[in-house]
């Protein structure tokens, strides 16, 4: 056996056990939940019914409201946090800035709080006597209180609020550390040329930004499409289905409805059916083509 083939060998028999706990754990429930997809039934009691759930999936008037809602949290949270963050990390990439670490650290403190812990409190600031319409009415801004978590616009609203106070900070990390690589050699050249502050920002920064601005597009893209905590914890999917999302509808098939696993996996599988579209179309537009 020559030397190369013993380091092989070796390697492979350090990441075994972790290529043997990742398919136990990661594919081999996914294949599970694929073949489950095509079965149907109340319990464990299912049967084998083919392309009966996904044909399902476009007349379940549930799962349309639940999809529009979550697609609607996509289009406008996404990219409103992206240019949060962004804005948020040149500003605290600037040299003149004082107290960089406490303005780093209060920022990024949502991403690191409790999920079901921020969605209650939420839910208490944005209640109609909570903190926000107290707020609101002191400063004559409104004479009466907006009902936040009942009236199905505002609940809509206060979701997308939530969610981009929790993810925003979680992002602007991202955007900050690929700042901190970029050689001020570059904006030293640029400023030499005459390029205004505006200028730099669009013609150096966000070239060069880009590889990270797509992960953190798709990487939210995806979190979005399995919101789940802040919408059981602050409006329960409603008033009605309002606010419903696509994991809280699968966890209702699951386990508050009468139980259908099979047409659960199903709607499961609609959602990464959807990530892979839009990563594709996120790629495409990115113009990476690798």
């Amino acid at each position: 056996m020559s030397i190369q083939t013993k380091s092989n060998l070796t390697g492979w028999a350090f990441i075994s056990i972790a290529c043997i706990m990742i398919f136990i754990f990661y594919f081999y429930p996914m294949i599970q939940a694929l073949l489950l997809s095509f079965k149907s039934g109340k319990g464990m009691n299912l049967e084998f019914v083919g392309f009966d759930n996904y044909v399902r999936l476009f007349t379940d008037t549930t799962f349309i409201a639940a999809l529009k809602n979550t697609m609607l949290y996509l289009v406008i949270q996404v990219p409103v946090m992206i240019l949060f963050a962004l804005f948020i990390s040149v500003l605290l990439n600037s040299s003149n800035l004082k107290f960089k670490g406490f303005f780093r650290t209060a920022i990024f403190l949502p991403a690191v709080t409790s999920l079901v812990a921020y969605s209650v409190i939420f839910k208490y600031l944005f209640g109609t006597d909570g903190l926000i319409n107290q707020m609101l009415m002191k400063l004559h801004l409104m004479n009466t209180p907006i009902e936040w978590i009942t009236d199905p616009f505002w609940a809509k609203v206060t979701i997308i609020i939530a969610i981009t106070w929790r993810w925003t900070g979680y992002n602007m990390i991202f955007y900050l550390s690929s700042l901190q690589n970029i050689d001020n050699s570059i904006y030293e050249a640029a400023r030499i040329d005459g390029a205004s502050a505006t200028r730099q920002f669009f013609g150096i920064t966000i070239p060069l930004l880009k590889p990270i601005i797509l992960f953190t597009s798709i990487t939210s893209t995806i979190g979005t499409l399995q919101l789940f905590d802040e919408v059981v914890n602050i409006t329960k999917g409603g008033p009605g289905n309002s606010t419903l999302s696509i994991s809280q509808y699968i966890y209702n098939l699951s386990f508050k409805y009468s139980s259908d696993f099979g047409y659960a996996a199903t709607v499961s599988y609609s959602i990464v059916i959807i990530i892979i579209i839009l990563a594709f179309l996120q790629f495409k537009l990115a113009g990476d083509d690798k």
